[in-house]
């Protein structure tokens, strides 16, 4: 499976005026608060809003994610179903101004730093590299996570060539985390005796 970012754009071209190339966070909020019934209608999480000009256009990215409680990644059915609902509520927003948008909806992909306890969740059963506070980063398979923390499975560094060792589970607050990244692996995640169920829509790598 793939949980590649996926990307669909709406183009938009009502008539208007040039601004200024900056959007103060209020205004993305506001739409956050717009959109954000929709994105949870299709039992997705929306993840952020950002409002970018260019020139005398908008581009309004939105980034959503499946609920913390499922892996996997979002399909590009869903991404191009989600884009254009949020399209034709953009399009009838009655706090907008009058300058031509492009819509981009994507998923938060593997490449996502693991700053919050859900993005910790999403990553259940991947292989990561934790950024200890006051320690060493500590690289292993994510067993389990709860309100706490989580908890790794370490591998052990060994000669080139040799099958990587586990070492005994280790059990990370998360005040004690910095950040975390997913490591991108060409295995398959059954290959290592992981759990698979919950897993919510996604692409066929």
């Amino acid at each position: 499976m793939s949980n590649a970012e996926a990307t669909t754009s709406s183009d938009r071209t009502d008539a208007g005026k040039a601004e200024p190339a900056a959007v103060h966070n209020p205004e993305a909020e506001r739409l956050r608060a717009l959109l954000e019934p929709a994105v949870q209608s299709h039992r997705l999480y929306l993840e952020d809003v950002a409002i970018h000009i260019a020139g005398s256009n908008r581009v309004v990215h939105v980034v959503v994610d499946l609920p913390q409680e499922e892996t996997g990644g979002v399909g590009l059915d869903v991404i191009a179903d989600i884009s254009k609902e949020l399209s034709d509520i953009l399009d009838s927003d009655p706090g907008t101004d009058s300058r031509p948008y492009d819509l981009e909806v994507s998923s938060p992909g593997v490449g996502r730093p693991l700053t919050e306890p859900r993005h910790w969740h999403r990553a259940r059963g991947r292989m990561v590299t934790v950024n200890v506070i006051q320690g060493e980063n500590v690289t292993g398979r994510i067993s389990s996570v709860d309100d706490a923390g989580v908890t790794l499975v370490p591998e052990i560094a060994v000669k080139k060539g040799m099958k990587p060792k586990q070492g005994d589970p280790v059990k990370l607050p998360f005040d004690k985390i910095r950040s975390g990244k997913v490591e991108i692996e060409f295995s398959r995640l059954d290959e290592a005796g992981l759990e698979t169920e919950h897993n919510g829509p996604s692409e066929e790598a």
